[in-house]
């Protein structure tokens, strides 16, 4: 593989993308290829203490547009540190979020809208974007619940369900006009969510 290739995971915390992402990365290693996991907010030094400041439960008083900017910033540092890099060395990223959850957080979420996100992370992602990307596909409220029996909640996480079924809401509208979104049913077994996602990667490496 001359170029690298860009996989992003995305939807409620709590649909199951930690487990599905291991799996991943196993199956491409056993095939030969050098792999690189990471997750937004965080991934490098500078973005993890960033994405203490946006998930601290202290922090109630965040504007969304510091939000955005934040989660930019992160993500910005991320691009230049690890992805960009790993890329133009034919490595394999697979990434925990990306663009796409601030389109549907903050976008539509917190209401600035998508032009706006996307203006301000413009000069973050200096124009990587995913050549794919998995969309879990959950009922919002049993994502949340099995987050919150599992660790503390964030702050994003205790916003209150109607918030959660906007953002789930907002990836389904986004997923419809872009081929490069597959919509994954997450709320079955493991292994055959895992045996849905290779099978999408193989028809896109196809084409």
């Amino acid at each position: 593989m001359k170029r690298g290739y860009f996989i992003t995971m995305e939807g409620p915390d709590g649909s199951g993308k930690s487990t599905q992402i291991e799996m991943l990365k196993a199956y491409f290693i056993d095939k030969g290829y050098e792999v690189i996991v990471t997750r937004e907010p965080g991934g490098t030094m500078i973005s993890e203490k960033i994405r203490k400041i946006i998930l601290d439960t202290e922090n109630t008083g965040m504007c969304p547009v510091t939000e955005a900017l934040l989660y930019a910033a992160s993500r910005a540092q991320l691009v230049f540190e690890v992805i960009k890099p790993a890329i133009s060395k034919g490595k394999i990223v697979i990434c925990d979020r990306y663009i796409d959850s601030s389109i549907v957080y903050q976008g539509i979420g917190r209401g600035l809208g998508a032009d706006m996100v996307m203006s301000i992370n413009t000069p973050a992602i200096q124009n990587i974007m995913p050549d794919i990307t998995f969309l879990f596909d959950i009922d919002p409220q049993v994502a949340l619940n099995r987050k919150i029996n599992t660790s503390k909640a964030d702050r994003l996480e205790l916003e209150d369900i109607k918030f959660h079924k906007i953002v789930y809401n907002g990836y389904r509208e986004i997923a419809k006009n872009n081929k490069r979104i597959k919509i994954i049913n997450a709320d079955r077994d493991v292994y055959a969510i895992n045996k849905d996602i290779i099978n999408c990667i193989k028809e896109h490496l196809k084409s």
